[in-house]
């Protein structure tokens, strides 16, 4: 009772995980008066609690994975509320009042994996809305009028629902940036309002239809079309309009049935990962040699023959991986082999009788599988070139290594890692310039020692053997191995509902990262990333990432990997772990957080060093980016400010103050108020690297002091 004191200065709480199923509520969160977030995820509610309505400051509250039926109670009472978010429940349309929407800073709502049949009554009225997510319900209709006010939408998801068709009213969406539409049947949708929506980046009609006739005739206006996803649909050939989208990133044309590629993908200067799997190709035209930044090219199951790959291909220079499994080739052009940045080239069932013998010049080259090629001989090394240059090992521990094997059965193989493998040579070097790490190994390695010794010894006293009965073993084998509980870890429902989940490793386990917090990652730890997907066939899928920081501890490494790796066995999952190192991540794992990871200095305690508490000292930062917010330190000096640069870009701003209208707490902290504020920026200064600040509780505030003063100047 004596810290309720403290609770009106409390600006969030998250209490998910815990169980609320009995009506039971902790009364004290209505003392918490200045409380600006709430996260009461996986809780077992069934209503709201009654105690909200006095969180008056309340901006965002998040209830998903409950058993909520209703969000009827005390939310329109709330006039901060920016956020709602309530997936994963059992909603229906009865159970969304209306008066939400009556909200002036509702900004974002996700009621996505619900029971809705329409679109919630009075949505239209919610002018300030920015993020909505509807997507996975059963809605087969949009009124016209939903669009005719919310004109400053970025992000639209109506995937997986039973709409046919789309309101015209949808062109006045000039702000869009993301629409997700996948797995409705838009038979009747013709999609004339795209060319209208000029700041459209993301655009996903998975399964929806899409054939010939039914796609817009241009889209030259959408110049920051960058993704674009036309999966699994009835596409005989690459729609025109495709063409003219100059800035074009990524492009998944799977699952249809084209036939052939014009010559015009040449227009395609910056793509950089194309997927034409499961069509029915016979070969590529030379005018995919010219796609310079093309980093992954997947051309599985189609009908590639002798000629289906041309000699060019070898001017990608970018390349990273190249899919071609599950075709008619016999053999490959030598040119595919002098893409020097190949680290994954995927052939299993087709034809092949040989390799070129330039594969083995492929230095960086770390999964080459040609399984199913019955008639395959691998060529030899050439004979004028020295042993350094054969890197790629097909021994059995290594092939057993890169199917994912335990490192005890390819140790049981034959002895681990080949000489010869690359990736063994640097982690050698590594461990040369690395003696800190190499410190921290001889202490895991002595706790093994100490362990298997104490082993050794309650075996001795057990079973009253005699010194000289006794024979020399290692260490290892007089370990058990239990089975691990791997509920311990993770939560029972992890990797059934699709989405992102992210783990830190803290103390030598994972523990959950809030959601607010996905995508940024701290140098100093290390993190366990869970994509969950389904597939084509409607069926679960993973990706799992194990995420590595440049200052990472030892223990932290380990436990990355170990528990990846037992998060694979808890789900029971046939999906391999993939490491991923701060600064060289993979485009897949990027993609998770939309290109945008932030790194922070710093880090959580490991199982060998503790952080001490953060001394927190006066900074001040200018804001400047329309498209990409970035974030700058400058001196902390009145002369700092620039008019130029005082676009306000946050949402958690506790103090707004607006120029001419400073208050003296405000100069004070500046050093004294000028006589005049003038230009002194360079137009043409280049920033520096940007650097994300962790600020004791908010992370949007641009001006902190120890105090815990916080202001943003506009």
């Amino acid at each position: 009772m004596a810290a309720t004191g403290v609770l009106p200065f409390i600006r969030g709480v998250d209490l998910s995980g815990n169980d609320f199923k009995g009506g039971y509520f902790p009364e004290h969160v209505k003392a918490m008066s200045s409380l600006r977030w709430l996260k009461l995820n996986r809780t077992g509610l069934c209503y709201l609690p009654e105690e909200l309505s006095s969180l008056h400051k309340l901006e965002h509250l998040s209830v998903s994975h409950n058993n909520l039926t209703t969000l009827h109670g005390e939310l329109s009472s709330l006039p901060c509320l920016r956020a709602i978010v309530a997936r994963a429940n059992n909603l229906k349309n009865s159970g969304v009042p209306d008066d939400i929407f009556q909200l002036d800073d509702l900004s974002v709502l996700d009621l996505s994996y619900n029971q809705l049949t329409e679109i919630p009554r009075d949505l239209e009225n919610s002018r300030n809305m920015l993020v909505l997510n509807l997507s996975h319900n059963s809605i087969d209709n949009i009124p016209n009028q939903l669009f005719i006010n919310l004109t400053d939408l970025l992000y639209l998801d109506l995937s997986d629902n039973k709409l046919d068709s789309l309101p015209p009213q949808m062109r006045r969406l000039v702000h869009l940036q993301t629409l997700i539409l996948n797995n409705n049947p838009l038979m009747h949708a013709q999609l004339r309002q795209l060319p209208a929506m000029v700041a459209l980046q993301t655009l996903h009609l998975r399964n929806t239809q899409r054939t010939q006739s039914n796609m817009p005739t241009s889209l030259e206006g959408l110049t920051n079309l960058a993704d674009v996803d036309l999966s699994c649909n009835d596409l005989t050939r690459v729609p025109e309009c495709l063409y003219t989208l100059s800035n074009l990133k990524r492009l998944n044309l799977s699952s249809n049935q084209i036939s052939e590629l014009s010559l015009c993908i040449d227009q395609w200067t910056q793509l950089e990962t194309l997927n034409l799997s499961r069509n029915q190709l016979t070969s590529l035209p030379s005018a995919v040699c010219k796609l310079s930044k093309l980093k992954k090219l997947y051309l599985n199951s189609n009908k590639l023959d002798f000629d289906g790959i041309p000699s060019g291909v070898g001017k990608l220079s970018n390349l990273v991986e190249f899919m071609a499994a599950n075709n008619n080739l016999e053999l490959i052009p030598e040119g595919l082999c002098r893409c020097g940045k190949l680290k994954k080239l995927v052939l299993n069932k087709n034809r092949l009788v040989t390799l070129p013998e330039a594969i083995h010049f492929l230095t960086d080259l770390e999964v080459l599988d040609v399984r199913e090629n019955p008639n395959l001989v691998m060529p030899p090394k050439p004979v004028d070139r020295t042993a350094e240059w054969y890197n790629i090992d097909f021994s059995l521990q290594n092939q057993l290594r890169l199917a994912g094997a335990s490192p005890a059965t390819v140790a049981a193989a034959g002895g681990g890692n080949s000489p010869r493998d690359p990736l063994a040579r640097k982690m050698r070097l590594r461990r040369r310039k690395d003696s800190a790490q190499d410190d921290q190994a001889k202490q895991v390695l002595k706790g093994m020692t100490d362990v298997a010794q104490e082993k050794n010894k309650s075996m001795e006293e057990d079973n009253e053997l005699k010194y000289s009965d006794l024979k020399a073993r290692r260490w290892d084998k007089n370990l058990e191995k239990p089975q691990l509980d791997y509920s311990e870890f993770f939560l029972e429902d992890v990797g059934q509902i699709p989405g992102v989940t992210v783990w830190q490793i803290e103390n030598f386990v994972p523990v959950q990262v809030d959601e607010a917090f996905v995508g940024k990652f701290y140098e100093a730890d290390c993190y366990i990333v869970l994509k969950t997907y389904l597939d084509e066939n409607g069926s679960l899928n993973w990706h799992i990432f194990y995420w590595i920081g440049q200052e990472a501890t030892l223990d932290k490494k380990a436990g990355s990997a170990i528990h990846a790796v037992n998060l694979r066995n808890y789900l029971g999952a046939e999906c391999r772990t993939i490491r991923e190192e701060m600064g060289d991540e993979s485009e897949e794992f990027t993609a998770i957080f939309d290109n945008e990871i932030s790194y922070i200095e710093g880090g959580t305690a490991s199982g060998f060093f503790t952080v001490e508490d953060t001394q927190y000292v006066t900074r001040l930062h200018r804001v400047y980016g329309k498209k990409n917010i970035k974030l700058e330190s400058v001196p902390l000096k009145a002369s700092s400010l620039d008019p130029r640069y005082n676009e306000r870009k946050g949402k958690a701003e506790i103090t707004l103050l607006v120029q001419h209208q400073e208050t003296p707490e405000f100069w004070e902290v500046l050093g004294g108020q000028p006589e005049e504020i003038k230009k002194h920026v360079p137009d043409d200064f280049t920033p520096v690297r940007p650097k994300l600040y962790k600020v004791q509780d908010a992370v949007s505030m641009i001006c902190c002091s120890d105090c815990g003063a916080r202001s943003i100047w506009n």
